[in-house]
């Protein structure tokens, strides 16, 4: 009898969220972790199995360690080929790091991670390219369109991990590249590849191969129809970096973006523009943001934001016109649709703009995703330039936060701001009177300080 008890507590079934990761031990409509409807499926749970994956057995020893006196080995990040994605990562890639990059797809993800594979096996060593979608042909043939050949690069088309981790702790390469992670399971587990139970205890697996042998890991993940992660947001935070991909993928810009980094920035973005040759670095973003901006046309604002170390100059787009319905829509494109909502009402209480009947859609040219307090001000302007059919100032950029009393704050990394607008042909900035105080001059460049939304109006608008 106690055989029989004993065999039975070795499995058990479990209800996960397919969303979200939650687990329940009955079926229940409705998540409780996320709120997503009918996504709970019941699943085989070992526990044999989930808590010898839940150990993961990266320290030498099993005793506490004075961390004064631990050992740091010399671990140099190496370069991935573009430099939009080490300056997301943080400089470059660590060895025994692991990745994971998350977009739509279609977006690029397997065109920059096999871009970037060729690169480390012409001037590192070894890499092995990991793929559970694809066959081997297909991926040379994508191979030869994006001219990443190199008898360093290595094709493995396999979805069992033990295989796969075999081969890797044989080869022992510079960098292991799974794709996707909702494509390989673990075969003493009875769920089907993509489960809960797959991902996490996948995941858990190729971390401990990474911390192991030191190898660099990336992991391409999907994604939900909202645009987040598919599978458990422990993933998450099993992995050093996640990587989310902005954009279209009928757009021409794609932005990338770091949510997570255990060894650099989050604020740091990457910059792509896809061509026929796969994904490549935008350099110069300002100047491509700005190239097709209409002239003199009212409701047309230039900006300039910082993505961590990074001054971009994008445009402003708002369109005001009388609405017939009620309520008035309110629609906005890359940039938050409650800080449209504030600034609306700072309009109408402070500068007397009568808004409540008039449809209002802003976006953002170019598809990047702004989202800092600096924008208010030509949020501001772009509204009001559309509602009284003015059209800005020439050669002028704006900057600065406001306040619900239509005062205008100063805001950071002003210098920055500045002379990227210089750099590219700006005459006038308008911004906080209180950034004015320490701010070197800049030949061409005219200051012009403002303190409240009326001031920005008057000085912005012809």
């Amino acid at each position: 009898m106690e055989g029989v008890n004993h065999k039975m507590s070795k499995r058990k079934t479990a209800f996960f969220c397919q969303e979200c990761g939650y687990d329940s031990p009955k079926w229940l409509g409705k998540c409780p972790g996320c709120g997503a409807w009918n996504s709970l499926v019941e699943e085989v749970v070992k526990v044999d199995s989930v808590r010898g994956g839940l150990s993961l057995g990266l320290s030498e020893s099993q005793t506490p360690v004075a961390i004064a006196d631990v050992d740091i080995e010399d671990m140099p990040r190496f370069e991935t080929g573009s430099e939009e994605l080490d300056r997301v990562l943080g400089g470059g890639i660590i060895p025994g790091s692991m990745v994971l990059i998350v977009g739509d797809p279609g977006v690029g993800k397997s065109s920059l991670t096999l871009k970037n594979c060729a690169h480390i096996a012409k001037n590192r060593g070894k890499v092995l390219y990991v793929t559970g979608e694809e066959s081997i042909r297909q991926v040379r043939l994508r191979a030869d369109r994006l001219q990443a050949l190199h008898e360093n690069l290595f094709v493995l088309s396999e979805t069992n991990l033990e295989v796969i981790e075999q081969q890797a702790s044989k080869m022992k390469p510079e960098l292991l590249v799974i794709d996707s992670i909702q494509t390989v399971f673990r075969p003493e587990l009875q769920s089907a590849p993509g489960s809960v139970s797959q991902v996490r205890e996948g995941a858990v697996q190729l971390l401990r191969l990474a911390k192991h042998h030191s190898i660099a890991t990336f992991v391409v993940g999907h994604v939900t129809k909202d645009g987040a992660l598919a599978g458990p947001r422990v993933l998450e935070h099993i992995v050093d970096t996640v990587l989310y991909f902005e954009g279209d993928r009928n757009a021409q810009f794609r932005v990338l973006r770091a949510v997570k980094n255990r060894f650099g920035s989050t604020n740091e973005i990457g910059l792509f523009e896809m061509r026929g040759e796969g994904l490549v670095d935008v350099p110069d973003a300002s100047k491509l943001f700005l190239s097709e901006r209409p002239m003199d046309v009212p409701g047309s604002v230039v900006i300039p934001t910082v993505e961590g170390t990074r001054p971009l100059l994008v445009e402003i787009q708002a369109l005001v016109s009388d609405s017939p319905f009620m309520p008035p829509r309110r629609t906005a494109d890359h940039v938050d649709i409650k800080r449209i909502q504030l600034l609306l009402a700072v309009l109408e209480k402070r500068v007397g703009l009568m808004l409540g009947t008039s449809d209002v859609y802003v976006k953002i040219a170019g598809g990047i995703k702004v989202d800092e307090p600096a924008i208010d001000l030509g949020l501001i302007l772009a509204l009001a330039s559309s509602f009284r059919n003015r059209k800005t100032t020439d050669k002028t950029v704006i900057f600065g936060e406001v306040g619900l009393a239509g005062e205008v704050r100063a805001v950071s990394q002003v210098e920055p701001r500045i002379r990227e607008a210089a750099k590219m042909g700006f005459k006038r900035i308008i911004l906080p009177r209180g950034n004015l105080k320490g701010l070197p001059k800049i030949n061409s460049v005219e200051l012009v300080g403002v303190e409240s939304v009326v001031e920005a109006l008057d000085a912005g608008l012809d």
